[in-house]
């Protein structure tokens, strides 16, 4: 069993902080825990945008604080996402998130995420894995 809280992450390598300074992530289970997933909590800053494309991973979202706009950048189709609201990319949607408040979510990723991933050029997380045990 395993037990943590965000205090337990502040500071530490699970406490992930863009390099575009638009978010920062908790990353509460990893690839290392080996249970076929990853969930992170992250926050969005009011103000700013964020494309994404998860070309290499599921990505399920639920909002817990804050208000965002989320775009489908492929269809131009806009959603407005408060708590309780949960959007789900399984499609591999290129996505685009404007915060009018700073936005906090609980986020699923299959294939789990290590850890170490931040979005490329394209808004991509790429594929990292664990190296294997021996």
């Amino acid at each position: 069993m395993i037990v943590r809280s965000f205090k337990d992450l502040e500071g530490t390598d699970r406490h992930v902080k863009a390099a575009s300074g638009t978010w920062e992530s908790k990353r509460i289970v990893l690839a290392k825990e080996k249970v076929g997933f990853s969930l992170h909590e992250t926050i969005l800053y009011a103000g700013t945008e964020t494309r994404m494309w998860y070309a290499n991973h599921i990505e399920a979202v639920l909002c817990v604080e804050g208000e965002a706009e989320l775009t489908n950048d492929e269809t131009g189709e806009k959603h407005w996402i408060a708590p309780g609201t949960m959007y789900l990319l399984d499609g591999h949607e290129r996505h685009t998130m404007r915060p009018r408040t700073d936005f906090r979510c609980v986020c699923v990723f299959n294939p789990p995420v290590t850890g170490r991933e931040d979005h490329d050029e394209n808004g991509i997380y790429p594929l990292l894995t664990e190296p294997e045990e021996v």
